[in-house]
């Protein structure tokens, strides 16, 4: 008798299964249909002559343009020129990559070794007034220059002019800039 309780159990778990299992399988499903993205910017096309264009209006100053990057992207495209500049402090960037290439000019780069006395300026990005143990590169025209995260890095451009594309990838979509906030109403009534 305990036999035939334990096999009727048994069968009944069995049947239950089934009938779950084919219910389940029944159902329709409701996953929604993916789409392919939309561009988070417009694209960016530029001529040789819209190019050199650009350089021109960079020069004779130290001036950046950037071409797309900003709150909610992960990539920074910017031109950037250089003339005569020293000093510039070592960088170190924890979430970012640094790609150039070199337009016009050269300059000299200090990459790898270590930051002395390293202070952060924001979070995740470092400054020092110098690298130590780093390799020295000249770096001139048509030259491509990867510096991951994490990478001292240093630039000098003394007694030169320099103008590269500068390729800024970051490990998260930047977000958008803290609202400053308003200045005081001083002497005038709301």
């Amino acid at each position: 008798m305990l036999i035939k309780i334990k096999h009727i159990i048994g069968a009944s778990l069995f049947i239950g299964a089934l009938i779950i299992n084919a219910l389940a399988q029944s159902q329709p499903t409701t996953t929604t249909q993916r789409a392919p993205s939309k561009a988070a910017r417009p694209f960016v096309v530029l001529n040789a002559q819209s190019l050199g264009d650009l350089e021109h209006r960079l020069q004779p100053d130290n001036k950046v343009e950037d071409l797309i990057g900003g709150a909610g992207m992960q990539l920074r495209v910017a031109v950037q020129h250089e003339k005569n500049k020293t000093g510039a402090a070592a960088e170190l960037h924890d979430a970012s990559d640094d790609v150039y290439y070199v337009l016009d000019g050269s300059a000299t780069l200090v990459l790898g070794g270590a930051l002395d006395a390293p202070h952060e300026i924001e979070p995740g990005e470092w400054r020092a007034p110098r690298i130590i143990g780093g390799q020295t590169i000249e770096i001139n025209k048509g030259d491509l220059v990867v510096v991951p995260r994490g990478t001292p890095h240093q630039r000098s451009t003394a007694g030169r002019d320099f103008t590269m594309i500068l390729i800024k990838v970051f490990a998260a979509p930047l977000r958008a800039a803290e609202p400053k906030p308003a200045a005081p109403n001083k002497g005038r009534k709301p």
